[in-house]
Protein backbone atom coordinates (compact mmCIF):
# COMPACT_ATOMS: atom_id res chain seq x y z
CA UNK A 1 0.00 0.00 0.00
CA UNK A 2 1.21 3.54 -0.72
CA UNK A 3 1.35 5.37 2.63
CA UNK A 4 1.70 9.03 3.55
CA UNK A 5 3.21 8.98 7.05
CA UNK A 6 2.69 11.75 9.61
CA UNK A 7 4.77 11.68 12.79
CA UNK A 8 7.30 13.62 14.85
CA UNK A 9 8.67 12.09 18.11
CA UNK A 10 10.55 8.89 18.86
CA UNK A 11 7.22 7.17 19.60
CA UNK A 12 6.40 7.28 15.86
CA UNK A 13 9.66 5.78 14.59
CA UNK A 14 8.83 2.06 15.17
CA UNK A 15 5.61 2.46 13.14
CA UNK A 16 7.51 4.06 10.25
CA UNK A 17 10.07 1.23 10.29
CA UNK A 18 7.36 -1.44 10.48
CA UNK A 19 5.59 -0.06 7.41
CA UNK A 20 8.74 -0.38 5.35
CA UNK A 21 9.62 -3.81 6.71
CA UNK A 22 6.16 -5.05 5.68
CA UNK A 23 6.69 -3.82 2.13
CA UNK A 24 4.47 -0.75 2.19
CA UNK A 25 5.67 2.18 0.09
CA UNK A 26 6.04 5.33 2.17
CA UNK A 27 5.62 8.03 -0.48
CA UNK A 28 6.59 10.83 1.95
CA UNK A 29 6.90 11.67 5.63
CA UNK A 30 5.26 14.78 7.07
CA UNK A 31 6.87 15.94 10.32
CA UNK A 32 7.10 19.10 12.40
CA UNK A 33 9.60 21.78 11.36
CA UNK A 34 13.03 21.58 12.99
CA UNK A 35 12.93 23.22 16.42
CA UNK A 36 15.50 24.37 19.02
CA UNK A 37 16.05 21.67 21.63
CA UNK A 38 18.35 20.80 24.52
CA UNK A 39 20.37 23.05 26.77
CA UNK A 40 22.15 24.75 23.89
CA UNK A 41 18.81 25.31 22.07
CA UNK A 42 20.39 24.12 18.83
CA UNK A 43 17.94 23.51 15.99
CA UNK A 44 17.39 19.76 15.65
CA UNK A 45 15.39 17.58 13.29
CA UNK A 46 12.66 15.38 14.72
CA UNK A 47 13.38 11.66 15.29
CA UNK A 48 11.00 10.83 12.43
CA UNK A 49 12.87 13.16 10.07
CA UNK A 50 16.19 11.55 10.99
CA UNK A 51 14.75 8.09 10.31
CA UNK A 52 13.26 9.20 7.00
CA UNK A 53 16.51 10.76 5.88
CA UNK A 54 18.40 7.56 6.67
CA UNK A 55 15.91 5.57 4.59
CA UNK A 56 15.82 8.06 1.70
CA UNK A 57 12.14 8.93 2.17
CA UNK A 58 11.04 12.42 1.06
CA UNK A 59 10.38 14.70 4.05
CA UNK A 60 7.79 17.48 4.18
CA UNK A 61 7.78 20.03 7.02
CA UNK A 62 4.96 22.52 6.57
CA UNK A 63 4.41 25.27 9.10
CA UNK A 64 0.69 24.84 8.44
CA UNK A 65 -0.28 21.34 7.28
CA UNK A 66 -3.83 22.56 6.58
CA UNK A 67 -2.78 25.27 4.13
CA UNK A 68 -4.76 24.67 0.90
CA UNK A 69 -1.61 24.88 -1.21
CA UNK A 70 0.07 22.18 0.85
CA UNK A 71 -3.06 20.02 0.73
CA UNK A 72 -3.06 20.32 -3.06
CA UNK A 73 0.57 19.16 -3.16
CA UNK A 74 -0.32 16.09 -1.10
CA UNK A 75 -2.80 14.94 -3.74
CA UNK A 76 0.05 14.65 -6.21
CA UNK A 77 1.79 12.00 -4.09
CA UNK A 78 -0.74 9.29 -4.91
CA UNK A 79 -0.98 7.89 -1.38
CA UNK A 80 -3.69 5.31 -0.73
CA UNK A 81 -3.82 6.00 3.00
CA UNK A 82 -2.43 8.41 5.59
CA UNK A 83 -0.99 7.00 8.83
CA UNK A 84 -0.73 9.50 11.68
CA UNK A 85 1.41 8.70 14.75
CA UNK A 86 1.93 11.56 17.21
CA UNK A 87 2.33 14.18 14.51
CA UNK A 88 1.50 17.01 16.91
CA UNK A 89 -1.06 19.06 14.98
CA UNK A 90 -4.79 18.76 14.33
CA UNK A 91 -5.44 17.97 10.69
CA UNK A 92 -8.37 19.37 8.73
CA UNK A 93 -11.00 17.21 7.07
CA UNK A 94 -9.54 18.16 3.69
CA UNK A 95 -6.17 16.73 4.74
CA UNK A 96 -7.69 13.57 6.21
CA UNK A 97 -9.62 12.86 3.01
CA UNK A 98 -6.72 13.26 0.57
CA UNK A 99 -5.95 9.50 0.28
CA UNK A 100 -8.66 7.25 -1.16
CA UNK A 101 -8.68 5.09 2.00
CA UNK A 102 -8.68 8.10 4.32
CA UNK A 103 -6.49 8.44 7.43
CA UNK A 104 -5.79 6.21 10.42
CA UNK A 105 -4.11 6.93 13.73
CA UNK A 106 -2.01 4.93 16.20
CA UNK A 107 -3.26 6.05 19.63
CA UNK A 108 -1.59 4.95 22.87
CA UNK A 109 -4.67 3.93 24.86
CA UNK A 110 -7.67 1.63 24.75
CA UNK A 111 -10.20 4.05 23.32
CA UNK A 112 -12.56 5.54 24.33
CA UNK A 113 -10.43 5.74 27.48
CA UNK A 114 -7.74 8.43 27.60
CA UNK A 115 -8.49 10.50 24.53
CA UNK A 116 -6.04 13.35 24.06
CA UNK A 117 -2.34 14.15 23.94
CA UNK A 118 -1.20 12.52 27.21
CA UNK A 119 -2.59 8.97 27.37
CA UNK A 120 0.68 7.34 28.45
CA UNK A 121 1.23 9.75 31.35
CA UNK A 122 -2.34 9.59 32.64
CA UNK A 123 -2.58 5.80 32.47
CA UNK A 124 0.15 5.75 35.13
CA UNK A 125 -1.01 8.77 37.13
CA UNK A 126 -4.56 7.46 37.40
CA UNK A 127 -3.42 4.00 38.40
CA UNK A 128 -4.80 2.06 35.45
CA UNK A 129 -3.85 -1.63 35.68
CA UNK A 130 -3.56 -1.90 31.92
CA UNK A 131 -3.54 0.14 28.74
CA UNK A 132 -2.80 -0.57 25.09
CA UNK A 133 -2.93 0.77 21.56
CA UNK A 134 -5.88 1.55 19.33
CA UNK A 135 -5.74 1.86 15.55
CA UNK A 136 -8.63 4.13 14.66
CA UNK A 137 -10.00 6.01 11.69
CA UNK A 138 -9.45 9.74 12.15
CA UNK A 139 -12.43 12.07 12.23
CA UNK A 140 -12.48 15.82 13.03
CA UNK A 141 -13.54 15.23 16.67
CA UNK A 142 -10.66 14.45 19.03
CA UNK A 143 -9.83 10.71 19.06
CA UNK A 144 -13.50 9.87 18.38
CA UNK A 145 -13.27 7.87 15.17
CA UNK A 146 -14.26 4.25 14.64
CA UNK A 147 -11.95 1.63 16.13
CA UNK A 148 -10.19 -0.65 13.64
CA UNK A 149 -7.87 -2.70 15.85
CA UNK A 150 -6.78 -2.81 19.51
CA UNK A 151 -4.03 -4.49 21.50
CA UNK A 152 -4.15 -4.54 25.30
CA UNK A 153 -1.10 -4.72 27.56
CA UNK A 154 -0.51 -4.71 31.31
CA UNK A 155 2.39 -2.87 32.87
CA UNK A 156 4.24 -3.08 36.19
CA UNK A 157 3.61 -0.67 39.05
CA UNK A 158 7.10 0.83 38.87
CA UNK A 159 7.12 1.72 35.15
CA UNK A 160 7.78 5.31 34.07
CA UNK A 161 6.02 7.19 31.29
CA UNK A 162 9.16 6.99 29.16
CA UNK A 163 9.40 3.24 29.57
CA UNK A 164 5.70 2.72 28.89
CA UNK A 165 5.87 4.90 25.78
CA UNK A 166 8.73 2.77 24.42
CA UNK A 167 6.70 -0.39 25.01
CA UNK A 168 3.56 1.03 23.40
CA UNK A 169 5.50 2.36 20.42
CA UNK A 170 6.49 -1.22 19.56
CA UNK A 171 3.00 -2.56 20.30
CA UNK A 172 1.55 0.16 18.09
CA UNK A 173 3.86 -0.65 15.20
CA UNK A 174 2.82 -4.31 15.26
CA UNK A 175 -0.87 -3.39 15.56
CA UNK A 176 -0.59 -0.94 12.66
CA UNK A 177 0.80 -3.40 10.13
CA UNK A 178 -1.72 -6.06 11.21
CA UNK A 179 -4.58 -3.59 10.78
CA UNK A 180 -3.39 -2.57 7.32
CA UNK A 181 -3.01 -6.21 6.29
CA UNK A 182 -6.59 -6.91 7.32
CA UNK A 183 -7.74 -3.74 5.58
CA UNK A 184 -6.12 -4.84 2.32
CA UNK A 185 -7.76 -8.26 2.70
CA UNK A 186 -11.16 -6.62 3.20
CA UNK A 187 -11.59 -8.20 6.64
CA UNK A 188 -11.22 -5.21 8.97
CA UNK A 189 -14.55 -4.12 10.49
CA UNK A 190 -14.96 -0.64 11.95
CA UNK A 191 -16.53 -0.33 15.40
CA UNK A 192 -17.97 2.94 16.66
CA UNK A 193 -16.72 4.10 20.05
CA UNK A 194 -19.00 4.29 23.06
CA UNK A 195 -18.71 8.04 23.58
CA UNK A 196 -20.45 7.86 26.97
CA UNK A 197 -17.44 5.93 28.32
CA UNK A 198 -14.86 8.42 27.07
CA UNK A 199 -12.21 9.80 29.42
CA UNK A 200 -9.63 12.43 28.59
CA UNK A 201 -5.87 12.74 28.96
CA UNK A 202 -4.76 16.32 28.31
CA UNK A 203 -1.15 17.20 27.64
CA UNK A 204 0.78 17.69 30.86
CA UNK A 205 2.34 21.08 31.46
CA UNK A 206 5.10 22.07 33.85
CA UNK A 207 2.51 23.60 36.15
CA UNK A 208 0.35 20.47 36.31
CA UNK A 209 3.49 18.44 37.09
CA UNK A 210 4.02 20.29 40.39
CA UNK A 211 3.57 17.87 43.27
CA UNK A 212 0.82 18.21 45.86
CA UNK A 213 2.27 16.73 49.05
CA UNK A 214 -1.19 16.39 50.64
CA UNK A 215 -1.78 13.38 48.37
CA UNK A 216 -0.90 9.96 49.72
CA UNK A 217 2.43 8.27 48.98
CA UNK A 218 1.05 5.93 46.31
CA UNK A 219 -0.63 8.76 44.43
CA UNK A 220 2.52 10.88 44.53
CA UNK A 221 4.57 7.92 43.33
CA UNK A 222 2.29 7.60 40.31
CA UNK A 223 2.59 11.32 39.58
CA UNK A 224 6.38 11.14 39.65
CA UNK A 225 6.55 8.06 37.43
CA UNK A 226 3.87 9.42 35.10
CA UNK A 227 5.91 12.58 34.54
CA UNK A 228 9.26 10.81 34.07
CA UNK A 229 11.19 11.87 32.03
CA UNK A 230 9.02 14.76 30.83
CA UNK A 231 7.68 17.18 31.96
CA UNK A 232 9.24 15.83 35.22
CA UNK A 233 7.40 16.12 38.53
CA UNK A 234 8.79 18.90 40.68
CA UNK A 235 8.55 20.71 43.98
CA UNK A 236 10.48 23.51 45.66
CA UNK A 237 12.99 23.54 48.49
CA UNK A 238 13.92 26.90 50.00
CA UNK A 239 12.35 28.60 47.00
CA UNK A 240 14.27 26.64 44.34
CA UNK A 241 12.66 24.00 42.09
CA UNK A 242 13.77 20.38 42.35
CA UNK A 243 12.64 17.57 40.03
CA UNK A 244 12.09 14.17 41.63
CA UNK A 245 12.45 10.65 40.19
CA UNK A 246 12.45 7.02 41.32
CA UNK A 247 9.72 7.00 44.00
CA UNK A 248 9.04 4.14 46.40
CA UNK A 249 5.92 4.57 48.56
CA UNK A 250 6.08 3.51 52.21
CA UNK A 251 3.28 2.80 54.66
CA UNK A 252 5.03 3.86 57.85
CA UNK A 253 3.00 6.52 59.68
CA UNK A 254 4.49 9.92 60.38
CA UNK A 255 3.23 12.97 62.23
CA UNK A 256 5.31 15.34 60.11
CA UNK A 257 3.63 17.88 57.84
CA UNK A 258 3.28 16.70 54.22
CA UNK A 259 6.40 17.59 52.26
CA UNK A 260 8.70 17.40 55.29
CA UNK A 261 11.96 15.51 54.83
CA UNK A 262 11.87 12.74 57.44
CA UNK A 263 15.11 11.08 56.38
CA UNK A 264 18.15 12.49 54.61
CA UNK A 265 20.99 10.03 55.02
CA UNK A 266 23.92 9.51 52.60
CA UNK A 267 23.56 5.75 53.11
CA UNK A 268 19.80 5.18 53.27
CA UNK A 269 18.69 8.06 51.07
CA UNK A 270 15.79 10.52 51.07
CA UNK A 271 12.28 10.04 52.48
CA UNK A 272 9.49 12.61 52.54
CA UNK A 273 6.23 12.76 54.50
CA UNK A 274 3.05 12.80 52.44
CA UNK A 275 -0.65 13.10 53.19
CA UNK A 276 -0.50 9.42 54.10
CA UNK A 277 2.71 7.44 54.45
CA UNK A 278 6.20 8.39 53.31
CA UNK A 279 7.86 8.46 49.93
CA UNK A 280 11.45 7.44 49.23
CA UNK A 281 13.06 9.37 46.37
CA UNK A 282 15.94 7.72 44.50
CA UNK A 283 16.99 10.57 42.21
CA UNK A 284 16.69 14.35 41.98
CA UNK A 285 17.52 17.12 39.53
CA UNK A 286 18.12 20.43 41.32
CA UNK A 287 17.78 23.60 39.31
CA UNK A 288 20.75 24.13 37.00
CA UNK A 289 22.31 20.74 37.79
CA UNK A 290 22.20 17.28 36.21
CA UNK A 291 20.09 14.39 37.44
CA UNK A 292 21.79 12.68 40.39
CA UNK A 293 21.10 10.16 43.15
CA UNK A 294 19.42 11.53 46.24
CA UNK A 295 22.33 10.14 48.26
CA UNK A 296 24.78 12.32 46.33
CA UNK A 297 22.50 15.30 46.84
CA UNK A 298 22.36 14.64 50.57
CA UNK A 299 26.14 14.21 50.73
CA UNK A 300 26.48 17.68 49.24
CA UNK A 301 24.47 19.03 52.20
CA UNK A 302 21.75 20.37 49.91
CA UNK A 303 18.95 18.84 52.00
CA UNK A 304 18.53 17.68 55.58
CA UNK A 305 15.89 16.08 57.77
CA UNK A 306 13.34 18.68 58.83
CA UNK A 307 13.51 20.62 55.56
CA UNK A 308 10.20 20.90 53.76
CA UNK A 309 9.25 20.63 50.10
CA UNK A 310 6.36 22.85 49.03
Amino acid sequence: MKVLFWGTPEFAVPSLRALQEEGHIVVAVVTQPDRPAGRGRAVRPSPVKREANEEGIPVLQPEDPNDPRFVASLRLLGAEISVVVAYGRILSEDVLNVPERGSVNVHASLLPKLRGAGPVHWAIIRGHPNTGVTIMRIVPELDSGPILYTVETRFPDDITAGELAERLAEVGATALVEALAQMEAGSLPEKDQDHDRATYAPKLSRETARLDWSLDAKQLGRWIRGCDPSPAAWTTLNGSPVQLFGPTPGDEPTHAEPGTVVRADPRSGLAVATGRGTLDIAEVRPEGRPRMTSRAWISGRAVAAGDRFV
